[in-house]
């Protein structure tokens, strides 16, 4: 594990700060919010669900079927998707022992009330802690701009998955491989310069997928639902001189977007 990993999710939690609200940890799908007015604790806790909701509407119906999230954290949008998406059975892999400790604390009641219908696993994208063909969808949620080697999650992505299975990718990455982006974001944002985040461009993430041999690879950029939310509730919370605020800088330079990214496993 990463040490910036090790630090951020472990004793420091980023669940915890103001920024992130409701247990989740993303920057928000905000197109059904106002944003234009002053933004409240339940906007922000909203916006987070919302993405979850947005990623898991671009699946085929997902009633009764098994799915992966990978980089599930403390499990709020794993909860979600077992209680609104109608999934038999969901289980939640993180690769950080602290994040699975305190999913499995959050949703305690749900656990015992539905032990066959949810778990959390500990694992890395990279080697995953799974049978081949366990799952009818893999999803993951602002995750993947951590992983290490992209070539090993597609392949791993495309092991688990069952004949006609499906994923669905949502983070932020450079929209080229450019020489110097890395660079301008490491410059930026500390998340960058401290190796928390890799500048992955999109390509490469959409190529890792497609050479594992998983099919109807796409990115879509969802950016202008996120950034201008996500820089308003920034703004809210910690003022205009806040590190992350430069997340809406570094896309305005046309460096960074967030991507939907959708593939299949073909069919026997």
């Amino acid at each position: 594990m990463p040490p910036a990993v090790q630090e951020a999710y472990g004793a420091d939690d980023l669940g915890t700060k103001p920024i992130f609200a409701g247990g989740f940890i993303n920057f928000g799908h905000w197109q059904a919010i106002d944003i234009s007015s002053g933004l409240s604790h339940e906007d922000r806790v909203r916006s987070q669900q919302d993405m979850y909701r947005h990623i898991l509407n671009a699946l085929p119906p997902t009633e009764q079927r098994r799915a992966l999230e990978v980089g599930s954290g403390t499990g709020a949008g794993t909860a979600l998707a077992l209680q609104e998406y109608g999934f038999a059975q969901i289980t939640g892999m993180d690769i950080h022992p602290r994040q699975i400790e305190r999913a499995q604390q959050s949703n305690s009641r749900l656990l015992a009330e539905r032990p066959e219908h949810l778990g959390f696993v500990q694992g890395a994208a990279e080697s995953m802690p799974f049978d081949d063909e366990e799952f009818d969808f893999l999803y993951s949620v602002e995750a993947a701009q951590h992983f290490s080697d992209l070539t090993a999650f597609g392949r791993e992505t495309a092991r688990v998955l069952r004949p006609g299975g499906h994923a669905v990718i949502a983070s932020f990455f450079t929209t080229d491989d450019t020489p110097g982006h890395a660079e301008r974001l490491a410059a930026l944002l500390d998340c960058y310069a401290n190796g928390l985040d890799l500048a992955h461009p999109v390509p490469h993430v959409v190529d890792a997928l497609a050479q594992a041999g998983l099919t109807h690879t796409r990115a879509t950029s969802i950016g202008p639902a996120v950034w201008q939310g996500w820089d308003r509730w920034i703004n809210h919370v910690s003022g205009p001189d806040a590190w992350p605020r430069n997340f809406l800088r570094v896309h305005e330079e046309g460096i960074l977007d967030y991507y939907v990214i959708t593939a299949t496993r073909p069919a026997d």
